[in-house]
């Protein structure tokens, strides 16, 4: 049996687990990310967390045949180099070299949403396929594209940013200084924006009554209010569910893959949020008349996946 360790770094937790060859977690060790700090004081604490995973295995680290790292930020592959990660304080961090360094092994660096869509091919709903696009849903929305087995992220690592295509020409400014991007109206940011303007629209809205003001407005709000009936809110869910139909559709008209993964916070309201986003974006998409299109589903694998497809991060390279 072979035996790897996947590394999930967040911008809030660095989580470490022990996989093997068939996709099984073993074990984990996490802690505090404490970002931004500087690229050494991080990676010492990513070694940490990995020996106390192995040990929590009840493995020696000989049995370990490699690491991987999932990393947020713009990373060189090529390199083990994360060029930008502003949450982490990170710019042209030598994440591999200095890893490298504290624990012997080889080590493997990739995007985090890369290796979260790479888990879902191996492990999760794209198991039995041969490509995967996973979209997640989070402050803000990351994407990961697996094609023929292989994560694909362009010629300098760039892309699979699928939350920077836009959506609403001349909409919202976005975060990457775009307008109108999925990012700005499908993360939870977005919709909480969303949430807040049908807040200041509609005073006499149950969405007042769940959150207590504008600055308690969350992801779920508009679910909850929803659920009870609340006009203002269905309004919301529905302006919603098709922004991000829109996004969907652009991505299989785009590359057409087995499978997209929807995964994130938000996505954990299941099929209740991706059947309507299934059944919108299948509707319009230029194959909708083949009979078999491309699945899209919820992400299985939630925090797992991350920390799966970093560990194979070391056979996708081979």
């Amino acid at each position: 049996m072979a035996y790897y360790v996947g590394i999930d770094l967040g911008g809030t937790n660095i989580v470490a687990g022990v996989v093997d060859e068939r996709c099984q977690i073993l074990a984990k060790a996490e802690t505090k990310t404490r970002a931004p700090r500087p690229a050494e004081e991080i990676c010492a604490d990513m070694a940490a967390v990995y020996r106390q995973a192995v040990a929590a295995a009840g493995l020696a680290e000989g049995a370990i045949d490699w690491i991987g790292v999932g990393s947020p930020g713009v990373i060189d592959k090529a390199a083990g180099q994360v060029e930008l990660a502003a949450n982490l304080g990170f710019q042209g961090a030598p994440v591999r070299q200095l890893l490298q360094a504290l624990t012997g092994k080889p080590v493997y660096v990739d995007n985090d949403a890369n290796a979260a869509a790479y888990g879902e091919f191996l492990a999760g709903v794209g198991r039995d396929a041969d490509s995967l696009v996973m979209i997640t849903i989070g402050t803000g929305i990351g994407g990961g594209i697996i094609l023929g087995g292989k994560i694909w992220s362009g010629f300098r690592y760039g892309g699979a940013e699928l939350g920077h295509m836009v959506i609403r020409a001349g909409g919202r400014r976005c975060t990457c200084g775009r307008e109108g991007c999925m990012e700005a109206y499908c993360s939870a940011t977005g919709l909480i924006q969303t949430t807040r303007e049908a807040m200041e629209g509609a005073p006499d809205s149950l969405l007042w009554q769940l959150c207590g003001g504008l600055d308690r407005v969350s992801g779920r709000t508009a679910f909850q209010a929803a659920d009870r009936g609340d006009a203002a809110a269905q309004a919301v869910l529905e302006r919603y569910i098709d922004d991000f139909a829109c996004g969907v559709a652009n991505v299989i008209n785009l590359l057409q893959p087995e499978v997209i993964a929807i995964g994130g916070g938000i996505s954990r309201e299941g099929e209740r949020l991706v059947g309507p986003i299934r059944e919108r974006a299948l509707r319009v998409v230029m194959s909708r008349h083949s009979p078999q299109n491309t699945r899209v589903l919820p992400a299985a694998l939630g925090n797992d996946a991350g920390i799966i497809g970093a560990a194979f991060l070391g056979r996708e390279g081979q």
